[in-house]
C-alpha cells in the first residue's frame, strides 16, 4: 500500500534537522543517509512519533514558508512548552496561536490534543467563541487559559 511521506527540502542542514527532531521526540530516529557522489549528505530518512519523513541538501532557493506546517498535538502543558521552547531555541521565533517557526524555518503548529475539543465546546457556539478568542490573543498556548475560557 502506498504511503504519503512529507519531503522537506533544507539548504545543507537536512541532516542536523533530522537528528535534532528525532531527539526532540519519542518514537522518532534516523533511518538512513544517502550521500551524492562527493559523500556529502545528500538525503536523510527519518521518523517522528512513527511518521516516516524524508529530507534532501537541496541547496538554497526553496525556503520553507508557513503556507506547510508540522502540527505536533501534545497531553499537557508541560509537553507544550517542552516542545515549542525546544522548537524556538537557537533562532527559531514564536509567530501567532500556537505557530512558531524553528531555526531552519519550518513552521510548527504546537497544539493540545484536546484542542478540537475545546473548539467544538460540546457546540456550545459561544463556548466555542471564547477559546476562539482566546487563542488569537496567544502566542504559546496555554491549555488551563483555554479550558477556562470553554468553561466561562
Amino acid at each position: 500500500m502506498p504511503r504519503i511521506v512529507p519531503f522537506l527540502w533544507f539548504d545543507d542542514q537536512a541532516q542536523h534537522a533530522a537528528e535534532y527532531y528525532t531527539e526532540l521526540f519519542p518514537d522518532s530516529r534516523i533511518d538512513g543517509v544517502g550521500r551524492g557522489p562527493d559523500g556529502s549528505v545528500l538525503v536523510v530518512e527519518f521518523t517522528l512519533l512513527g511518521q516516516p519523513y524524508r529530507a534532501m541538501n537541496g541547496g538554497p532557493g526553496h525556503p520553507f514558508t508557513d503556507a506547510c506546517s508540522l502540527q505536533v498535538d501534545v497531553d499537557s502543558q508541560e509537553e507544550l512548552d517542552r516542545v515549542w521552547d525546544a522548537l524556538v531555541a537557537e533562532g527559531g521565533h514564536p509567530v501567532a496561536c500556537g505557530w512558531l517557526v524553528d531555526r531552519w524555518g519550518l513552521s510548527w503548529q504546537v497544539t493540545p490534543a484536546v484542542m478540537g475539543e475545546l473548539l467544538a465546546a460540546g457546540g456550545d457556539a459561544a463556548a466555542a467563541e471564547r477559546v476562539f478568542r482566546a487563542m488569537q490573543d496567544m502566542v504559546k498556548l496555554d491549555i488551563g487559559a483555554l479550558r477556562a475560557a470553554a468553561a466561562a
